[in-house]
């Protein structure tokens, strides 16, 4: 048995559904814990926010067709795919920010201007973001966050692609 025909649609939604949900439940315990998110961080985020529900619907509806066409729950996973290979290419973009490969947005990385005055100083704090984007604040086996989040969005469009490809096993199992 071939590995696209082991990964089911229904095997590939429950497996991004739960991975997803993991993550962001992640995230969420780092903030928690004290390590502010910063710009690109949240942005980070709305992958997940659209696609854990996109997951459960792909989920429902591979749970429900046993043995007839599998073609709902196919775009499903195509659209998790899209939505999660963008999520990679956007935390590898923001993992690049962090070691320097490249400049981020203007508003959350590089240097601020010296204030001129005191009423200067205080607009810029009002202004001015506090949590950098080119900083990392945590690191784990020398991946940030946002370079796990590359890689685990990586691994998630790559099950949703194989179980929404035509040649993947027709039959359902739950299992």
């Amino acid at each position: 048995m071939s590995l696209q025909q082991t990964i089911t649609p229904f095997r590939a939604a429950f497996f991004v559904f739960v991975v997803a949900s993991a993550t962001i439940l992640g995230a969420w315990a780092f903030q928690l814990a004290g390590y502010a998110p910063c710009e690109l961080c949240l942005k980070q985020r709305i992958p997940y926010y659209i696609g854990i529900p996109v997951a459960l619907l792909t989920l429902v509806v591979a749970s429900r067709h046993r043995l007839g066409s599998h073609r709902p729950a196919r775009l499903g996973l195509a659209a998790l795919t899209l939505i999660f290979v963008a999520s990679a290419l956007f935390g590898a973009y923001h993992a690049g920010v962090e070691w320097g490969f490249w400049p981020g947005p203007a508003d959350c990385t590089g240097t601020l201007e010296k204030a001129g005055s005191v009423s200067d100083f205080m607009k810029q704090l009002q202004t001015t973001k506090v949590v950098r984007c080119d900083a990392v604040a945590i690191r784990i086996l020398g991946l940030s966050l946002a370079g796990w989040n590359a890689v685990i969005s990586a691994v998630m469009a790559t099950a949703a692609a194989f179980a929404a490809a035509p040649g993947a096993t027709r039959h359902h199992s739950r299992a």
